[in-house]
């Protein structure tokens, strides 16, 4: 059921992308700016995530990178559980600072609830497939809170 929601959240996102272009904007040009910024840094957690999943999650050869045969802990995993997902939060803050209309701001707000809901799918899938050793990772690695997810990972390196 988390893929359908991700795709339902997927959808509102792509309806906040094609209203930019039907709606008349009040541009603050700061705030469009900091959009910008928000969106091309979506970018690195939407894209990045494919080719490291595919070196690092037991991926076989010809096979979609979201086929993982392990769980990944390093590298941007070690901050955030779900990159991909941070990256579709980032895009509807960013669609909404550049669009400055109200319902550019209320879909984007909706689609994030929805990705949550998508998010929280993808975890209990994650648990089916990979028990303990992805609870265990549940509790030390935040699902997209990047701010939280540095945190603790400072933490644990001063412990270990």
């Amino acid at each position: 059921m988390g893929h359908v929601w991700s795709a339902i959240g997927g959808a509102m996102l792509v309806a906040q992308f094609a209203l930019l272009f039907f709606v008349g904007r009040q541009q603050v040009p700061l705030l469009a700016c900091l959009g910008y910024a928000i969106w091309a840094g979506g970018l690195v957690f939407a894209w990045f995530p494919i080719a490291y999943l595919r070196r690092k999650a037991g991926v076989a050869k010809g096979r979609s990178y979201v086929h993982t045969t392990r769980v990944v802990t390093t590298g941007i995993y070690s901050v955030v559980r779900h990159p991909q997902y941070l990256s579709y939060f980032m895009f509807a803050l960013a669609l909404a600072l550049i669009g400055q209309h109200w319902v550019i701001v209320l879909l984007g707000a909706a689609g994030s609830g929805v990705f949550c809901l998508g998010l929280r799918g993808v975890d209990r899938h994650n648990i089916e497939k990979f028990g303990d050793e992805y609870r265990k990772y549940k509790a030390e690695v935040p699902a997209y809170n990047i701010l939280l997810g540095l945190v603790r990972r400072m933490t644990r390196r001063r412990r270990g």
